[in-house]
């Protein structure tokens, strides 16, 4: 007999598994279906997890007890930390993974998880009734019952892969596309589009001349992503090159375009614009000579490389003669052509901010359905939509909602459901008006918290955090009340290029100088070196970053605090279904319309919806008498 479950969620990407191993933790009797199981968080593009903005969403997935940072870093097989050279607001941590165990891994953890089931199979409809939600129906024809559904289908929904004049159905290259949903959601009531998205050659590394490359090792410094300390690579840590193209290989280039699928006509739909294919960037660049490019490995072991910054849908030929006119390429050989693949996504402006649809009871949708791109942005919808999926199930009412200066994840969520997608959504760092509250040091204490007590994050993230906060604490409170005499520190001062003391001071005012920092302190100032001994060793550079980032930037961070307590005021206005607003004359016409699209929940949410103006927000606060 098949049991009802209490979530079922379709697609095994990294949305899929973040939310059904979220609802499983949780305690909800939870049913992960996906075409293959041996594809688990498939990395379909390049073998990398984080970067800008996206490495802050992966520390954010982490410190509330999902599995992306950890298994990244169990994988890692390069870590980098980027704009390291500007304020910890911008550093954003970086890994380089194999493409192969990550996925392995995933595997494994997701078949440790108690409460999860998991099958192989392709879901053809949604069992549907009175508008709500009642489970899936598979191609094989098993109907599976549940109280939620999550859709995670990714680039799989009528997937159309392009290389050149050549076209395949496929979700994937090889792998098979998804049918019948989109159009059963369709005569639902769904607003739905599709949108593009691609990936380069793949590389026979025998045949690569890395002489005429340019190296790109790793940290020293052993960076990661999760908070748990345990989660090391033990895998062997591998460079990745830079290269560039230049005028022969775009000339190559330019005799396929009337074969390219993207200038034809064939191709109608919005590709991601940071992250845009060869042939985009000769059109819109077409003053530059080079591009950069970086050759990436895709495992510890493997011969494979990525080379990121050449995707194409132009015909393999093209692509094949242009790559060897790379230097270091002009004997490679390759594995497969680059293609480019259309899908279906949904309007995210139909969602809730618990990522459950306004049109179907009990549906969530996460992930590449709402019209992102970028595995982080996935896992991160994934692990929202399945706790708020075990909350539906099990706390009737409660609702898991991050705010905007809470977590870049909160960012990513309301700008999909207030401002909805017309291209492939990508998270940067400039999205977020918090960037200084939400960086990428300090997500366990945003987060950690709000997670352990759903229930989701673990004592011993808890545990750590309360041992993070007091040894933080405890350094700020030490650096206040040490003096420094000035022939302990001017030499250092002096080779740092910052005035010399001329009588002692309190340590904290050394540590605001933005030139010297607390591990150049640590050097000179023994009482200090031994204070800070007691702090774990495998956490003590977290630890003592996290501090000296507290005492640097506290001015600039309680400012932020302030104008986001402030503006927190407004998300406390409800205003949902309380208005008419196609008979608000004194809106605009473009207000009124968005505003009876979007129906938003506050005041605050009004107020980011492209086409409201301050003056429609402000004959909205005075029909609500404020």
């Amino acid at each position: 007999m098949i049991p009802k479950y209490d979530v079922i969620v379709v697609g095994g990407g990294h949305a899929g598994c973040e939310a059904a191993a979220a609802a499983a933790n949780l305690g909800s009797k939870t049913l992960l279906i996906t075409m293959d199981m041996t594809k688990y968080a498939q990395m379909s593009c390049n073998p990398a997890m984080g970067g800008i903005a996206k490495g802050q969403i992966v520390r954010e997935i982490d410190a509330l007890g999902g599995y992306s940072g950890i298994i990244a870093d169990k994988t890692t097989i390069q870590f980098r930390m980027l704009n390291l050279s500007k304020g910890p607001a911008m550093w954003s941590p970086r890994s380089q993974n194999d493409r192969i165990r990550f996925t392995q891994l995933w595997r494994e953890t997701l078949e440790s998880i108690e409460n999860l089931d998991l099958w192989q199979d392709a879901v053809t409809s949604l069992i549907l009734e009175d508008k709500e939600v009642k489970g899936v129906r598979t191609k094989i024809g098993v109907d599976f019952y549940g109280n939620t559904v999550i859709l995670t289908n990714g680039t799989f929904l009528n997937g159309l892969i392009h290389v050149g004049t050549s076209q395949m159905q496929g979700g994937r290259i090889g792998e098979a596309a998804s049918y019948n949903i989109t159009e059963q959601l369709f005569n639902a009531g769904f607003e739905t589009g599709r949108l593009k998205t691609g990936t380069p050659v793949r590389i026979d590394g025998r045949t690569i001349d890395f002489s005429k490359f340019t190296e790109q090792k790793g940290d020293d410094t052993h960076f990661k992503f999760s908070y748990l300390p345990e989660t090391q690579s033990k895998l062997q840590q591998r460079s990745c090159w830079i290269t560039y193209t230049n005028p022969a290989v775009h000339n190559e280039l330019e005799l396929g375009f009337e074969f390219s699928p993207m200038f034809d006509g064939t191709i109608q739909s919005t590709g991601p614009r940071y992250c845009p294919s060869i042939e985009s960037k000769l059109l819109t660049f077409s003053e530059k000579q080079q591009h950069q490019l970086f050759l990436e490995p895709e495992g510890e072991s493997t011969i494979e490389y990525y080379l990121n910054g050449f995707s194409s849908s132009l015909p393999w030929q093209v692509q094949y003669k242009a790559l060897q006119k790379i230097h270091g390429l002009e004997h490679a050989k390759i594995f497969r052509p680059g293609y480019a693949i259309e899908y279906d996504y949904f309007e995210p402006t139909q969602l809730f901010h618990t990522l459950e649809t306004k049109l179907i009871k009990n549906l969530y949708f996460a992930g590449q359905i709402n019209g992102t791109t970028g595995y982080e942005e996935a896992g991160a919808q994934g692990l929202m939509a399945g706790i708020n999926a075990h909350l539906r199930c099990h706390s009737s009412g409660l609702e898991f909602i991050l705010k905007r200066d809470e977590a870049y994840i909160g960012v990513l969520i309301d700008d999909l459901v207030t401002k909805g997608v017309d291209e492939p959504y990508r998270m940067f760092t400039s999205r977020a008006e918090f960037r200084i509250l939400l960086r990428q040091d300090n997500a366990d204490i945003r987060l950690t918290e709000k997670s352990y007590n759903l229930g989701l994050a673990s004592p011993e993230r808890k545990k750590l955090l309360d041992e993070k906060n007091h040894s933080i604490s405890e350094i700020i409170h030490y650096t206040k009340k040490f003096s420094v005499k000035p022939h302990f520190v001017n030499q250092l001062l002096t080779s740092k290029g910052t005035s010399e003391l001329k009588q002692g001071v309190k340590l904290f005012d050394l540590i605001l100088r933005p030139q010297i920092s607390i591990f150049d302190l640590i050097e000179v100032i023994t009482p200090f070196k031994t204070f800070l001994a007691k702090v774990p060793e495998e956490r003590k550079t977290e630890i003592i970053q996290g501090a000296e980032i507290f005492i640097k930037y506290e001015g600039y961070i309680n400012r932020e605090k302030a104008l986001a307590e402030k503006l927190d005021k407004l998300e406390h206005l409800i205003i949902e279904n309380k208005f008419n607003y196609g008979q608000l004359k004194s809106l605009s016409t473009e207000a009124r319309q968005k505003l009876e699209k979007i129906n938003p929940k506050t005041i605050g949410q009004a107020k980011r919806i492209s086409g409201v103006s301050p003056s429609d927000i402000n004959v909205l606060l005075i029909l609500l008498g404020r």
